[in-house]
């Protein structure tokens, strides 16, 4: 199962899948990558040095069971998809022979409970959340104030956040450009009117370098001129959840009340998807929070005749 030595990167299968995701997605499939084949191989090789054109079905199916015992349904199904592609690109590279890929490949779905993750948001607590922010005046609180509205008014994926460019931003209009979101595509957003005046007062803190729109801030208040990361993203929110006094969240919550609020506010379901930078409506539909009550509120829409109350 083990090279018997290194080939080049354009040559291996596990290589060229990776290359064709973005920046965010490298390492969490690497690391799924990595996770099989240590499986496979009771931990002998990684994602780099197992021979992914010698897998065959009965291999393929190994993974698929221990995976499902150790992982929910959901993450096991994205790392089957991981396995997939890079013994599509096996093939593409003449490494397999396309009746072996297509056995190796023939591998049901994991079914499990289709349970909602994550949450949405209160107004108050998203209220608490920016008062504590706002009432910091050292510059992390200028910064946080900003991140936290973008967060709220924009929905964007973490990645996308700590990407951005101050060249991106456009007071006028409050237009974002994301370059390079999921699936390396771009797309526009637009804050909030009152998410703008947040992002100016953080760049008059943050003063008039180009590059990283939001950036690392040393304890003596210094500003890096460098982009934060996405791990740097869910310590601040975690970190003003606990000052704000409410229930931890991801910043990844922030998306789903994102999509949720609009969705209430009666804006159609593809403009939402649009915003959200999803594939499909069907992918934005599951971010729907607004439970019960607003299933509720919806029937009330609905008349019967008058003649049924004489």
């Amino acid at each position: 199962m083990k090279l018997s030595a290194p080939v080049p990167l354009s040559l291996h299968p596990a290589a060229v899948y990776l290359h064709t995701l973005s920046p965010g997605s490298v390492i969490t499939m690497k690391q799924s990558l990595d996770v099989m084949a240590r499986l496979l191989t009771e931990g002998d090789c990684d994602a780099m040095t197992l021979d992914w054109a010698k897998l065959r079905y009965h291999h393929t199916a190994t993974i698929r069971r221990e995976l499902k015992q150790r992982y929910s349904a959901t993450t096991t199904n994205k790392m089957l998809c991981a396995l997939r592609r890079v013994l599509e690109e096996a093939l593409r590279l003449d490494l397999m022979e396309a009746a072996d890929y297509a056995k190796a490949v023939d591998l049901a779905a994991v079914k499990g409970k289709k349970r909602l993750r994550g949450r949405a948001l209160t107004s108050d607590e998203i209220s608490a959340l920016m008062s504590v922010c706002v009432n910091d005046l050292s510059p992390l609180g200028v910064r946080d104030t900003a991140l936290m509205g973008i967060l709220r008014g924009t929905g964007l994926r973490r990645a996308e956040l700590v990407a951005l460019e101050v060249s991106d931003f456009a007071s006028e209009g409050g237009v974002l450009e994301v370059r390079g979101g999921k699936g390396d595509k771009d797309r526009t957003v637009y804050l909030p009117e009152s998410v703008i005046g947040l992002v100016e007062g953080w760049l008059e803190v943050r003063g008039e370098f180009s590059g990283a729109l939001l950036c690392p801030i040393q304890k003596g208040g210094r500003i890096e001129q460098r982009h934060l990361n996405p791990d740097a993203v869910l310590k601040i929110v975690k970190k003003r959840a606990l000052q704000a006094g409410i229930e931890s969240f991801s910043p990844h919550d922030f998306r789903r009340t994102f999509c949720s609020d609009l969705l209430d506010a009666g804006v159609d379901l593809v403009t939402v998807q649009k915003l959200a930078g999803h594939a499909s409506p069907e992918t934005t539909a599951k971010y729907d929070r607004r439970g019960e009550e607003t299933k509720k509120r919806a029937v009330q829409c609905l008349t019967l005749t008058d003649n049924l109350n004489r």
